[in-house]
């Protein structure tokens, strides 16, 4: 007699049943505490604990993406756990096969075998969250899995991105590789229809994250694509609702390393199955190389001092408001050969000075280009047309809009003139410059680090410049310190 039996609920959920005793063990087990709980205003008020717990008391359930945790939570204690036998089926789809489908498709080139192997995987066991760097090529193995959906007979399908601009460059993408979107693709955002007969959707999640189990129970796939920057009750609350969806399968270049993080998405969409890394694709050449240069800013005794009471707050307006510090990274922009990326995290503070300095001081002709959260759709798209067909251009923009998912191949310079500890937003605005052209083959990253220590004490954005450390040591970038020091 088993201890726990396992059952399949809908496509969202398995059942639990078993001993009372090891349910609420489980319970327990796939209980966390969310990461920073203690700065929400909920837990502030002593609304919420901070925690966040998987299993749902009524009809004892748990994501159907987190069997393998739940047989391993069962090895790890010796309870006997029976799997209904549905639960463990892996669809027939060779290697051979996913190269002839691939190859029936025309495409300008063929699959890498990390991106073969993806998609074969994602048809086999039709719940995956694909792990995969920037400049990979996931918008490939995408195309792949709609493709192969349309040709066997899946009514209709959902691909979830987090922007507008994504919805634009996924239509375009899937264009270049020779398909005829027009036909069955339905892009879906503010100003567009919600609902339509075509076979495949293309929405952000915050047009469609409200309308209810009725639009969602019409997919019987959903495809996620930078699926780690979905807000996590927005994404739950489509995941939950799609419950006729067979296929999930989600896609992301990095996730935040946090256990909740992956395990909400795990439950979601599959377990993790990482493609290749960033370090795979340089060895190969099948990205550009990296070069990171921390550009270390010494700030005089006195700054240092002014600056050891600040909280974290005060201290970003100390450094955004410092001119020498200003005169640094727009001398730096201007000094760089190729198109150069600005990235900021605050627009009327940072981003807008930024803009006006390097456009008062460039050379006429030199294009400069502002992108933030209130630039439209068509418009980023446009900029990012032109930068791809220039040689020397500047473009400032916010980590919100242009750190994720943007393709500027023709990108050679990114300067981080903000700082951030971010593991999703270091790893993605590196992506940015990392695709390769035929002219171009390497990126440099210019890290701004500012230094405002004073006798024992760390400032806090030196701080994250350390984290930023760990990132690049874990990616296996080398980096090297440029020390200045400013007036």
């Amino acid at each position: 007699m088993a201890d726990l039996y396992v059952k399949p609920y809908d496509e969202v959920y398995v059942t639990l049943s078993g001993e009372p005793g090891i349910i609420e063990e489980l319970a327990e087990h796939f209980t966390f505490e969310v990461p920073g709980c203690q700065f929400t205003p909920l837990y502030k008020q002593k609304l919420w604990d901070g925690k966040i717990r998987l299993y749902k008391r009524v009809h004892s359930l748990l994501y159907r993406g987190l069997l393998p945790y739940i047989q391993r939570f069962c090895e790890e204690r010796d309870y006997f756990c029976q799997v209904d036998p549905r639960l463990l089926e892996v669809a027939a789809f060779s290697e051979e096969e996913a190269l002839a489908f691939a190859q029936s498709l025309r495409l300008p080139h063929l699959p890498r075998p990390y991106q073969l192997e993806a998609f074969m995987r994602a048809i086999q066991y039709k719940r995956q969250l694909i792990v995969s760097p920037t400049a990979s090529g996931k918008s490939l193995i995408l195309y792949l899995i709609v493709r192969y959906l349309l040709a066997h007979e899946t009514q209709k399908v959902l691909l979830i991105v987090p922007t507008t601009n994504l919805v634009e460059q996924l239509y375009k993408d899937f264009e270049s590789y020779g398909w005829s979107p027009e036909a069955f693709v339905h892009r879906q955002y503010e100003g567009h229809a919600k609902h339509t007969d075509k076979f495949l959707t293309i929405s952000t999640w915050q047009s469609i994250y409200t309308l209810g189990p009725s639009y969602f129970s019409q997919f019987d796939a959903v495809l996620g694509d930078e699926c780690h920057q979905y807000k996590s009750k927005s994404l739950k609350l489509i995941m939950e609702s799609t419950e006729r969806a067979r296929y999930r399968i989600g896609c992301t270049g990095t996730l935040d390393g946090t256990k909740t993080h992956a395990i909400v998405l795990e439950g979601l969409f599959g377990t993790i199955y990482r493609a290749t890394t960033t370090k795979a694709l340089m060895d190969a050449k099948h990205i550009s190389s990296l070069t990171i240069k921390c550009l270390v800013l010494t700030y005089s005794k006195a700054d240092a001092k002014a600056a050891m009471k600040l909280e974290y707050p005060d201290e970003m307006k100390f450094i955004m408001d410092h001119a020498a510090r200003m005169r640094v990274v727009t001398n730096l922009a201007l000094s760089l050969k190729g198109n150069t990326l600005v990235l900021f995290q605050f627009v009327a503070r940072h981003g807008e000075l930024l803009f006006t300095a390097l456009k008062d001081a460039a050379d006429s002709g030199r294009k400069v280009f502002f992108v933030f959260g209130g630039t439209a759709t068509e418009e980023r798209e446009k900029i990012r047309e032109i930068v791809a067909q220039e040689e020397n251009a500047l473009v400032v923009a916010s980590y919100g809009t242009f750190s994720t998912g943007i393709n500027i191949p023709r990108l050679h310079n990114v300067i981080f003139s903000s700082p951030s500890k971010s593991v999703i937003r270091v790893l993605q605005s590196i992506g940015r410059g990392l695709r390769r052209t035929d002219d171009k083959d390497t990126m440099t990253l210019y890290d701004i680090v500012d230094d405002l220590r004073s006798g024992k004490h760390t400032n806090f954005t030196l701080k994250h410049f350390m984290k930023r450390v760990e990132i690049y040591n874990a990616e296996q970038f080398s980096y090297k310190l440029f020390p200045i020091d400013l007036p």
